[in-house]
């Protein structure tokens, strides 16, 4: 009987201490179903992708805690309302769409920098003439050939040789002689001060200045207006438009200017000349300074992608300019030709007087 008391004075705590374990493991059980789901979750992160994530959410900046709540918009709206209208638009566009635009402008309401009416008028360029262009195409390679071949070489070697002062006398010589016919030309299109002009000039050059070779009539500033001819008075007198011609030897002309050819000719100081060789030996000298002074120009044919088509449209730019340019009132728009191909005396053509005549024939 001792015996059995003892067992039970020694049992009785253990077994109280089994019953207290007991009790909190349901305890624990019973809190562990009410713990929400993405606690779970979070219980589950790796202790180091957790302590990334509240490291990454301390360091956003917080908004006041008097500001006024805000919505966020969906990614997709947001990106839509970053996009410029036009691109929003064009990307809405369908392949119809475009191609009606291309040809008939944007809808009304819309941008377009092509059609933008801020900008400033594009130039215009004079309307071209050419019907004959299979043969003036033709003609401009056989002139290419001989040029080639044989103006430009002796271009060259008549730099190489001759000094400047002796070709530069030679040049104005030969604008000395085309003098008279520029003034009867200019009295001809009702301006009878350039006429005069002209006229000044041959008789200060031809006197003082020793038949020409020299140019005191610039030092007594008498202006040089020595580019008026016959094509150009039918012109002002109103054959406005007449189809392009590329002559042989001659280079760009049209129908009208090779009847001003024909009729100045007639009327040059050179073709006056009875001596069939002087006459001959002072026309190919002209050809040679006009061809020398064309040099410059050689590179711009380089280049280009069409000769031909280069070729007529400077000539017929500057033919239109030489024909009303210089008749414009102040405050009419510019025609936009460049310098280069406004000076007369840097872009000569062949002249009217270098046309050949038969050898014996005995002049005109």
């Amino acid at each position: 009987m001792s015996r059995f008391l003892l067992a039970l004075v020694l049992l009785g705590p253990l077994a109280q201490a089994q019953d207290s374990d007991a009790a909190s493991q349901v305890a624990a059980d019973d809190g562990a179903s009410l713990v929400p789901d993405d606690a779970i979750a979070q219980a589950d992160v790796p202790p180091s992708q957790a302590q990334a994530d509240a490291e990454a959410l301390s360091s956003e900046p917080q908004p006041p805690a008097d500001a006024p709540a805000t919505t966020t918009a969906p990614q997709d709206a947001a990106t839509t309302a970053t996009l410029p209208p036009a691109d929003a638009a064009a990307n809405t566009r369908t392949q119809a769409e475009e191609d009606y635009n291309a040809l008939y402008g944007p809808p009304a309401g819309e941008y377009d920098p092509i059609a933008d009416p801020t900008l400033p008028a594009p130039a215009e360029m004079p309307a071209v003439y050419d019907p004959w262009e299979k043969l003036n195409r033709r003609t401009h390679a056989f002139n290419n050939v001989v040029d080639r071949a044989i103006a430009r070489p002796l271009a060259k070697a008549y730099v190489k040789v001759t000094p400047r002062p002796v070709r530069l006398g030679v040049s104005n010589f030969f604008s000395n002689l085309g003098q008279p016919v520029s003034a009867l030309n200019a009295l001809l299109q009702g301006k009878p001060k350039q006429a005069g002009q002209s006229l000044g000039r041959f008789v200060v050059n031809s006197t003082i200045g020793v038949a020409g070779f020299f140019d005191p009539a610039t030092k007594f500033r008498i202006p040089n207006k020595s580019g008026e001819d016959l094509g150009q008075t039918l012109g002002v007198w109103g054959w406005k438009q007449s189809r392009y011609v590329e002559l042989p030897l001659f280079g760009p002309r049209t129908v009208r200017d090779v009847f001003g050819l024909v009729g100045d000719g007639q009327l040059s100081p050179i073709r006056q000349i009875e001596e069939d060789k002087v006459r001959v030996f002072t026309q190919g000298l002209q050809l040679v300074d006009v061809r020398t002074q064309l040099l410059p120009l050689d590179s711009l044919r380089e280049g280009a992608a069409d000769e031909y088509a280069l070729f007529r449209d400077s000539w017929l730019q500057r033919r239109n300019y030489q024909i009303s340019g210089d008749r414009k009132q102040p405050g009419e728009p510019d025609d936009g030709l460049p310098e280069y191909l406004r000076d007369d005396e840097g872009n000569p053509t062949v002249p009217a007087d270098a046309m050949p005549i038969i050898p014996g024939a005995g002049g005109p």
